[in-house]
């Protein structure tokens, strides 16, 4: 079974926001970003992904 199955997110530009909706089944979830907030979240996530990118490969004894 696809855990991911009803995951859903979108990504809009409304005037000087970013609006980012994320549904999970029947659950709906709608975030307004102004644009510094939008390019500090941009980071943010890419921060944390190269930080799992390379703690993926490190070995732990």
């Amino acid at each position: 079974m696809d855990k991911n199955k009803d995951r859903e997110l979108s990504v809009d530009i409304e005037r000087n926001r970013v609006r980012v909706v994320i549904s999970h089944g029947e659950d709906k979830e709608v975030i307004k970003l102004t644009l510094d907030e939008a390019r500090d979240l941009i980071g943010k996530i890419d921060g944390a992904l190269e930080d799992y990118e390379q703690r993926k490969h490190q070995r732990i004894d």
